[in-house]
């Protein structure tokens, strides 16, 4: 009720966003979404290719046109690389029409493209990204950081970790924005809870060889080894890490991590695990539902990241539905005044400082004996609720948020 008066009261003033008998219109013949992300690197396997699918998915199940205009889907591989991404989004907007962007992995290249689309004032959905530079001080009126960041994964995992006892830790930290961000945000917690972080050490994208900043990391001493990286780096350390004998010594601690990277290590290697995560495969039914198309498609269980693409693209294009027009001004009204439910999230809702407020869980990965079947990893300890994992608004040093 309290959306419907506002938005009659936007209307009045002019603002109201369009509807039915309201509408703007579309700026081109065709609706057109964008996705960049990393297809041929260490976080393909978590995004990649199968979440360019999921998107197209979307736009498959709103029947691939809106009010008779046909949506598009751009897709593009960033490389890992900033001005990749940022170049290639410019390229998109001006030359292709691009009415709104989703941001895959990498953080570096999700600030990049963020700042673009607030050039345009064209809507970007930040993903894969997790550093929380996308809503603090970095924040623009037209971005939406979407299924996590790194302050929740640093709440949820890092704070289960001391509660069991890590007191000590040691950060392996990937050398770039999401993993400074992840440390930074991961060591607070700890520090608040009691315990001591005695060093870290970084190390460059797609490390081929991490014996010796592991190395380094044992011979401090810590109780706790900080993974402060994602995807394929997280699998090589944690492999190099056991094969050197530090988990003899190191409690492990996976601050991102996904059901593909478990697979990979095998459940006899990554059993007892704590991780922090928006979305399960099997959680519930909906879940798993929808999972099972995917499954269908690509013979493995989805990623919370490729569930996450599949929401965002979908609430994008139902905001476009709603209000009739695909003006990044309007739709940006529209998704910071409605609650977002789906197969992802329920009631999400989205802060003036462009975070999108859900609920999280931590969970613990299976022993091989309390696996039920293929991708049964989980187990769910407790829900984490939204402002635990986040941080109130009023923690926020975006620009956009009234103190």
């Amino acid at each position: 009720m309290k959306i419907r008066t506002l938005a009659l009261a936007l209307a009045t003033l002019g603002l109201g966003f369009a509807g039915p008998t309201q509408a703007a219109g579309f700026s081109d013949d065709v609706i057109r979404v964008g996705f960049i992300t990393d297809l041929s690197s260490v976080y393909a396997d978590v995004d990649g290719k199968a979440g360019a699918d999921v998107i197209q998915m979307a736009i498959d199940d709103i029947g691939g046109e809106i009010n008779g205009t046909k949506v598009e889907l751009l897709v593009a591989d960033h490389q890992m690389k900033a001005d990749v991404a940022s170049t290639r989004a410019r390229e998109w907007f001006d030359q292709q029409n691009m009415d709104m962007l989703i941001g895959g992995t990498n953080s570096a290249t999700g600030l990049a493209m963020a700042a673009v689309a607030a050039e345009k004032k064209k809507p970007f959905i930040a993903v894969g990204p997790g550093a929380t530079q996308l809503t603090n001080e970095q924040c623009t009126p037209y971005t939406v950081h979407y299924a996590y960041n790194t302050e929740a994964l640093a709440r949820g995992t890092g704070m289960a970790v001391v509660e069991q006892g890590g007191k000590t830790w040691y950060f392996l930290t990937a050398d770039y924005a999401f993993g400074h961000s992840l440390e930074q945000n991961t060591a607070k917690v700890v520090k608040e809870a009691g315990g001591k972080v005695l060093g870290q050490v970084r190390a460059p994208l797609s490390t081929s060889d991490f014996s010796s900043y592991l190395l380094q990391a044992q011979q401090s001493g810590a109780e706790v080894l900080g993974l402060a990286n994602a995807g394929g780096d997280t699998i090589n350390s944690i492999k190099t890490a056991k094969e050197f004998g530090v988990t003899d010594t190191m409690k492990l601690a996976g601050l991102l991590m996904f059901v593909t990277d478990i697979n990979s290590l095998g459940l006899e290697n990554a059993a007892g695990l704590y991780l922090t995560a928006p979305w399960y495969w099997n959680q519930n039914d909906e879940a798993k539902a929808w999972s099972q198309r995917f499954i269908d498609k690509n013979g493995r269980a989805p990623t919370w990241i490729q569930a996450a693409d599949y929401s965002a693209a979908r609430t994008y294009l139902e905001a476009v539905k709603a209000t009739g027009t695909d003006d990044g001004d309007t739709i940006m009204q529209y998704l910071k005044s409605h609650k977002i439910n789906d197969m992802f999230v329920k009631d999400g809702t989205i802060r003036p400082d462009g975070l999108m407020m859900h609920d999280m869980m931590l969970v613990q990965v299976k022993t091989p004996a309390e696996s039920t079947g293929p991708w049964d990893y989980y187990k769910t300890v407790r829900s984490l609720s939204a402002e635990s994992v986040f941080g109130p608004e009023s923690s926020s040093t975006c620009a956009l948020v009234k103190k």
